[in-house]
């Protein structure tokens, strides 16, 4: 599967009152990490007519960074899409190499005219597999 990475490095307002990454910024970072590979993935016409909203995240933490640490998130599409609803994976990897956070989250793609949801086409899905 094709995998869209993206670095993150944590600003002050990011850490949490235990020195870490709070958990709704990786939710954040999760939201980001869709977006940019929407924006890099989808044709024009597409970005234009479609806009996706997430119904469902998983995520387990497993472990966190503060302050001057990075990670590398990654994300890809390993099924295909059912209905309007797709699902995605979400790793972020430390400079270590180890998966601090993983998740699958659960998008509906709506069209952006009327609201509504939409059926993925195959020509919508097929660039994430490309």
């Amino acid at each position: 599967m094709p995998t869209f990475t993206l670095p993150f490095t944590p600003t002050p307002p990011d850490i949490d009152e235990l020195g870490h990454v709070n958990n709704a910024v990786w939710v954040r970072w999760i939201q980001d990490m869709a977006t940019a590979h929407w924006v890099a993935v989808a044709s024009a016409e597409h970005a234009t007519a479609y806009i996706w909203v997430v119904v469902r995240h998983e995520i387990d933490y497993l472990g966190n960074i503060g302050l001057g640490q990075s990670v590398t998130g990654r994300t890809w599409i390993s099924d295909q899409p059912k209905g309007a609803r797709f699902d995605r994976n979400v790793e972020f990897v430390g400079a270590s190499g180890k998966v601090i956070v993983r998740a699958k989250t659960t998008w509906v793609m709506l069209d952006r005219a009327t609201g509504r949801v939409a059926r993925v086409r195959p020509e919508v899905s097929q660039p994430f597999f490309e």
